[in-house]
C-alpha cells in the first residue's frame, strides 16, 4: 500500500510511521513534512534509511507539490497528522493556524479529489467539541463548540472534509483523538514539559489550579487505532479513539514527580491560560464496536516508559527544549 503521511516528523505522526513500518512489509509511505519548530528529522533517524519511507520536506498548502508527490508515488491514501497545534501559540499567532490547518487541509482535500486518492484521513482532536463538565463524554453525534483559535482552525477543518464527502463523493474519514502521550513529543506539551523541567532541575508549571481533566491515551494505541481506521473504517464517518483514562494535571504532574524522585515544592502553580476548558473526556465506543480496536497500553506503564524514555534520550529533546520551548503547557 503507498500513503503520504503529512506532517510525519512531529510527535503522532512519527509514531504512526514507525507503527506502520514495524507492523507492514509491503507498505510504502511518503513522509511529507515542513519541518516547523514542531517537526524534528531527528524523530525519523531509526527509519531514515528504510527504503519504504521516503522523505520530502514542503508544506501542505502547495498544491502542485502534493499532485505531484500523488502521481509520483501512486498514492492510494493520504493520512493527514499536519497541524498547528499548541493551544498557548494559537492565543498569540491564530493566523497560523488558519494558514496550515484550515487552508492545508483544503489544498490536500483538492489534490485527492483531482487524483482520486482512494482513502483521506484527517487527525483531529477532542477539543473540538468545546469543554465539559463533571459528567458525560464526548460521542460523534457531539456538538462541536471550540473554545481556542487552535480547536476552531481544527473544526473548521473538519468541516471541509466532511463536505468534500458530501458534495464530491470523497472517501473520507475523520478521527477525533484524546490527549496523547509518549515519546517523541515536543517538550511544550504537558508531560514532556514537566519531565524535562523535572530532569533539569526546574519548577513544573501547572496551570490554574490544576484541577483540569484530560482523557489520555498512549499514542501507539492511538496508531493503532488509526490503522483499523484506515483499513476498516467507513468512508464518511467520524471515529472517536480516547484512552478511557481521566486524569487531572495534577495529578499527572504528582506522578511525574515521583517517577522523579521530586519534593513537593517543585510544582508552581501558573496564571491560567484564557479559556481553559475544564474537561476533556471521549467515549471511543464506536470504534471498539465496529473496528475491533481497544487500547493496549496502561496508563501506568505507559507513563513509566514515557518518563524513563525522555530520561534516555536527553540528546533528542534538549535542542528543542533549548531553542523553542519556555514554561508554557497544554
Amino acid at each position: 500500500m503507498n500513503i503520504l503521511v503529512t506532517g510525519g516528523a512531529g510527535f503522532i505522526g512519527s509514531n504512526f510511521i514507525r507503527y506502520m513500518l514495524d507492523t507492514y512489509s509491503d507498505m510504502n509511505i511518503v513522509n511529507l513534512d515542513l519541518l516547523t519548530y514542531a517537526g524534528n528529522f531527528n524523530s525519523l533517524a531509526d527509519f531514515e534509511n528504510n527504503p519504504h519511507h521516503h522523505f520530502v520536506r514542503g508544506s501542505i498548502t502547495n498544491f502542485e507539490l502534493i499532485t505531484h508527490l500523488l502521481d509520483v508515488h501512486n498514492i492510494e491514501a493520504i493520512i493527514n497528522f499536519a497541524a498547528e497545534s499548541h493551544v498557548d501559540r494559537s492565543i498569540v499567532n491564530p493566523g497560523a493556524f488558519v494558514e496550515t490547518n484550515v487552508q492545508g487541509t483544503l489544498t490536500l482535500l483538492e489534490a485527492a479529489k483531482e487524483k482520486r486518492v482512494d482513502r483521506f484521513i484527517h487527525i483531529s482532536t477532542d477539543e473540538v467539541y468545546g469543554s465539559l463538565g463533571k459528567e458525560g463524554y464526548f460521542t460523534e453525534n457531539s456538538q462541536i463548540a471550540p473554545n481556542s483559535p487552535y480547536a476552531a482552525s481544527k473544526a473548521a477543518s473538519d468541516l471541509l472534509v466532511r463536505s468534500y464527502y458530501k458534495t464530491y463523493g470523497l472517501d473520507v474519514i475523520i478521527t477525533r483523538c484524546s490527549n496523547n502521550y509518549g515519546p517523541y513529543q515536543f517538550p511544550e506539551k504537558l508531560i514532556p514539559l514537566l519531565i524535562t523541567n523535572g530532569i533539569d532541575g526546574e519548577i513544573l508549571p501547572v496551570y490554574g489550579d490544576g484541577e483540569n481533566i484530560r482523557d489520555w491515551i498512549h499514542v501507539k494505541d492511538h496508531c493503532a487505532a488509526i490503522d483499523c481506521v484506515l483499513r476498516q473504517g467507513k468512508k464518511g464517518e467520524v471515529y472517536n479513539i480516547g484512552g478511557r483514562t481521566e486524569m487531572t494535571n495534577n495529578e499527572i504532574a504528582h506522578l511525574i514527580m515521583d517517577r522523579l524522585n521530586l519534593p513537593e515544592d517543585r510544582l508552581k502553580y501558573v496564571e491560567d491560560r484564557p479559556g481553559h476548558d475544564y474537561r476533556y473526556a471521549i467515549d471511543p465506543m464506536k470504534v471498539e464496536k465496529e473496528l475491533g480496536w481497544r487500547p493496549v497500553n496502561t496508563f501506568a506503564a505507559g507513563m513509566k516508559e514515557t518518563v524513563d524514555w525522555y530520561l534516555t534520550n536527553e540528546s533528542w529533546w534538549r535542542p528543542l527544549k533549548e531553542i523553542h520551548v519556555g514554561s508554557k503547557n497544554d
